[in-house]
Order: structure tokens, then C-alpha cells, then sequence
């Protein structure tokens, strides 16, 4: 009587035994095989997330018009939008309600965005420059009221190197906003230069000596022709102006040059260089 007893409260825990399986199998396949397609999902999306990065990126290089800071930085926004999407995609497979979630992600983007908008402008204003390529790096330009050869541009400065050599850091949006002007955006620049003669000289002389030390110099271009002419009867001199075309790196070279070998030829053919002079008129009686 007592074995009789015994068996059937084993075979009691037998069958509970088997009814917990049997429910904890139930529920636990389902998540399984959602953790098993969310890891799927997870491990292919980064690989294509990556996979979109690397093209893109590669895209941009081959156009040849995008700089690899701005080609770096899009492929990567590329990226990590992907990925976003791919961990919301996950989570949306165990389950979460990616609503809320992609709600409380929005709110602290824009909380995120105000707070940074004077830094995410100058990262605008990068990408733009990255983009458009107003300068590029070795240019010699004028923005903001500073002028200097650059030497990096990234999303959020400009790097410039003063004619003394001094190193500015500007951030993007006070050049973006502010005029630019590329002093090594075309190939050749023209030298002005105006040299004032005394009234009493030979004009047909001082602009023969300013012709003669053009025609001297080698690095002023033929075409176009150099322009010699009397340009203002200024208050104690005749300015005759001088318009040559160089190459722009050789502009402060032959600018100097010129100014210099001007002078020496003044002197040597007797073309003489007023000072200023004031002529005061006494009237007879004045006080």
C-alpha cells in the first residue's frame, strides 16, 4: 500500500515535471528565435551599414570635387544613420515599441541640436567650404579681415598662417558668412603700380625708363601687353601707372622688382621724383 502510495507521487512529479517543460519550451522558443533573427538582422545590417560606408566614401573620392574630410564625414553620417536604424529594427524584433523609442531619440536630438547650434553651424558652414571649395589648402586668401596662406581646412575651423607667421584659427561660420577672397584662385595676377614724376620731367622719358625695366624683367608675361600710361595730375607730381601680368606666385616678387629697378632707372636718365611741396601766397597787410 505504501509503494502504491509512493509511485503515484512520483509519477505526480513526473507529469508536473513534464508539464514545465513543456510550457517553459513554449515560451521560450519564441524568444528564441526572435533573439536569433534580431542577431541576424543585427550582424547584417552592420555589415551592410559598413559595406554603404565604404561606397560612398569611395564615390566621393572618385568624383574628385569632394575633399576626403567631407567625403570622410559624409560616408560616416551615412553609417551611423544605418545603424540607428538597424539597433531600432532589433529592438523593434524583441518586442520594444520603437515608437517611443525613435520619439525619445528625435526629443533628445533637437535638445542636443539647440544646445550646439552655434558649434553645428560652423559645421555647416564646413561642409559647404569642404564642398563648394572656395580655397584649398596652400591658397592665399583674405576672409573674416584676416589674411593668410591656409593650411587646413576641418568641420568646424580654418587654419590659416599669417604673412609672419603667425597661426590663425578661424572658426568656419565667420568665414562662410564673411566675403573671401582667393588671392591664388587664378593662375596669374596683374601688378599695379603708380610712379609719380615732377612736373617739370619728361613724360615720354620717365615712360620709356618704366618700359625699358619691364621689358627687362622675365617673369612679366607678354600677353597680356604691359599698360605704361599717365594716369592723374596728382597735387605735386604726374602719376604715370604700370599694369603687369605675372604669374601669382611671382606677384610680390616682381612688385618689388620693378619698384626698385624703376627707381634706378629715374635716377640714371635724370626723371626727377617730387616731394610734396605747398605753396603758401602772404598778402600784403595781413596781420
Amino acid at each position: 500500500m505504501f509503494q502504491s502510495a509512493s509511485d503515484n507521487a512520483r509519477s505526480l512529479d513526473a507529469d508536473a515535471a513534464m508539464t514545465f517543460m513543456r510550457n517553459a519550451i513554449e515560451q521560450l522558443t519564441p524568444l528564441l528565435f526572435n533573439a536569433l533573427g534580431a542577431l541576424v538582422v543585427l550582424v547584417v545590417g552592420l555589415w551592410i551599414a559598413g559595406r554603404i560606408k565604404a561606397l560612398v566614401k569611395k564615390a566621393m573620392m572618385r568624383s574628385g570635387r569632394i575633399d576626403a574630410t567631407l567625403g570622410g564625414f559624409l560616408s560616416s553620417l551615412a553609417y551611423y544613420g544605418l545603424v540607428a536604424l538597424v539597433v531600432i529594427t532589433t529592438l523593434g524584433i524583441f518586442g520594444v515599441p520603437t515608437t517611443s523609442f525613435a520619439a525619445v531619440i528625435g526629443a533628445a536630438g533637437l535638445a542636443i541640436g539647440l544646445a550646439l547650434q552655434g558649434t553645428l553651424g560652423h559645421v555647416a558652414s564646413g561642409v559647404m567650404m569642404l564642398g563648394f571649395r572656395p580655397f584649398s589648402v596652400g591658397d592665399f586668401v583674405e576672409t573674416g579681415g584676416l589674411t593668410g596662406t591656409v593650411k587646413a581646412i576641418t568641420l568646424f575651423t580654418t587654419e590659416l598662417a599669417t604673412v609672419d607667421n603667425k597661426k590663425v584659427i578661424i572658426p568656419n561660420g565667420m568665414v562662410w558668412d564673411n566675403p573671401i577672397v582667393n588671392y591664388s584662385g587664378c593662375e596669374t595676377r596683374r601688378v599695379d603700380l603708380v610712379f609719380g614724376v615732377s612736373y617739370s620731367a619728361d613724360l615720354n622719358q620717365a615712360m620709356r625708363s618704366i618700359r625699358s625695366v619691364v621689358e627687362k624683367e622675365e617673369r612679366a608675361l607678354r600677353d597680356p601687353e604691359p599698360v605704361i600710361a599717365v594716369d592723374n595730375l596728382g597735387d605735386s607730381s604726374v602719376d604715370i601707372i604700370c599694369r603687369v601680368w605675372v604669374a601669382g606666385a611671382d606677384y610680390f616678387p616682381v612688385k618689388w622688382a620693378l619698384t626698385k629697378a624703376v627707381k634706378e632707372q629715374f635716377d640714371a636718365d635724370g626723371v626727377g621724383i617730387p616731394f610734396p611741396t605747398r605753396t603758401l601766397v602772404m598778402e600784403k597787410g595781413a596781420a
